[in-house]
């Protein structure tokens, strides 16, 4: 009975060695020939393994082995119009510059040597945050509301000091002004100009920098100094040479389109740009203006009625003015006293720059009348057009030039740099 059951068990395990050693077959083979035998050269329809004696399981390449054609696909860019959806021009930013590291108290001992003094070395210095311009950046919407400098490192034994937090970059559009309480602190009007607003700590000292002839062996570690803490406006001023002045619906963006390659939304319902748009004129000697459109101001705009502070804010920049008369107003001249007062009631003397007076809408049946009336009203040049048919923008584009060129002559002359774009 005993040799009966000692057979039968000899005989599982045969079976059990034979399973593990045709799996482990089947692995080595399938390892050494996976490359060759799964190519998409293999026919279709082809079996490389049939299920035998309960063993191997069933491979089958019906399909051939392919890779995506051609890869991503890249995305598109987005339109002008996504783009300004995100536009932010004024951001409020609380900025804390990292702590100075800790100085180390620790004393030198080895073999031989086992009073080797203080060794304890200075903890690192704090991350500073530094504000810099830049012509690539257009919003400020990637501003973030809190920004928190890197830390300096304790210091270590053997002398060894902490490692210094790197400095945070802002990077904002040029054209920015960072304020303070209302206070005007920075003028970010340059390309890679930089402002320093926030210090980083000082790191504390180790014990070897107390060491003296008084005191050999000093158990004296300062902690690091905290960083500067602060909280800052910043407001982005559009950088142009000239800016489109008027009210709603009077055809600023239907005249930037009409001058430049700017897109900004038109459309034939009423409505009215949220955010500027900046477009460049160009001419054959390659000289570049730019225009910007501001978008439309309402009566008690200085009031900061229908966001009139944060529109008026982009005209501060402008070196000349064009304001865009709808001559499908009853009465198109009082537009232009109406502009008027609101701009000087923002900043005195804004109105009285460099400036031309643009009739637009043109192509409207009383428009022909009206502006006789409009020339015999107003001392400033008129210039008649019309954005949606383009009638007349080439005069608008010479008498731009000639604005620019002025502009560039007085401030040549009085030792300003010209802004080019």
């Amino acid at each position: 009975m005993l040799k009966g059951t000692r057979l039968t068990l000899l005989s599982r395990v045969k079976a059990v060695s034979a399973d593990v050693i045709s799996r482990c077959s089947l692995r080595h083979y399938i390892g050494k020939k996976a490359l060759s035998l799964l190519s998409p050269s293999c026919a279709p329809g082809s079996v490389l393994w049939r299920r035998n004696e309960g063993f191997f399981r069933e491979v089958c390449t019906s399909t051939t082995l392919h890779r995506k054609i051609g890869g991503n696909k890249r995305k598109n860019d987005l339109s002008e119009k996504k783009l300004m959806r995100h536009f932010v021009d004024c951001r409020r930013v609380k900025l804390v510059a990292g702590s100075g590291g800790k100085g180390a108290c620790s004393f030198h001992s080895e073999p031989r040597k086992e009073w080797g003094g203080p060794d304890g070395g200075n903890g690192g210095d704090g991350g500073s945050i530094i504000i810099k311009a830049n012509w690539f950046v257009k919003s400020l919407a990637q501003v973030t509301p809190v920004y928190k400098a890197e830390d300096g490192q304790a210091g270590g034994n053997k002398n060894c000091y902490g490692r210094n937090g790197n400095s945070t970059y802002i990077y904002v559009p040029v054209g920015t002004v960072v304020k303070e309480q209302g206070t005007t602190i920075m003028d970010l009007a340059e390309d890679g100009q930089e402002y320093l607003a926030v210090f980083g700590g000082a790191g504390g000292k180790g014990n070897r920098f107390f060491l003296s002839n008084e005191n050999r062996a000093p158990m004296t570690a300062t902690p690091g100094t905290a960083g500067q803490e602060r909280v800052l406006q910043l407001e982005l001023r559009t950088m142009a040479h000239a800016g489109l002045v008027g009210f709603p619906n009077a055809g600023k963006s239907s005249l930037l389109r009409a001058i430049s390659n700017a897109r900004p939304a038109v459309a034939a319902y009423p409505f009215t740009t949220l955010n500027p748009h900046v477009g460049i004129v160009e001419y054959r000697d390659h000289e570049q203006v730019a225009v910007a459109d501001i978008p439309g101001i309402i009566r008690g705009a200085h009031l900061n009625r229908g966001l009139g502070i944060s529109f008026l804010r982009h005209i501060e920049r402008c070196r000349f003015l064009l304001f865009v008369l709808d001559l499908s107003a009853p009465e198109p001249w009082t537009q232009l006293q109406h502009l008027c007062y609101e701009l000087d009631q923002y900043e005195p003397g804004l109105s009285q720059r460099p400036q031309a007076i643009v009739a637009n809408k043109m192509d409207l049946p009383e428009a022909r009348e009206k502006l006789e009336t409009l020339k015999s009203q107003v001392t400033q040049r008129v210039i008649p057009i019309s954005a949606l048919t383009g009638q007349n923008t080439e005069e608008l584009i010479l008498h731009l030039r000639e604005l620019y060129d002025g502009y560039l002559q007085d401030d040549g002359s009085e030792g300003v740099k010209p802004v080019r774009w």
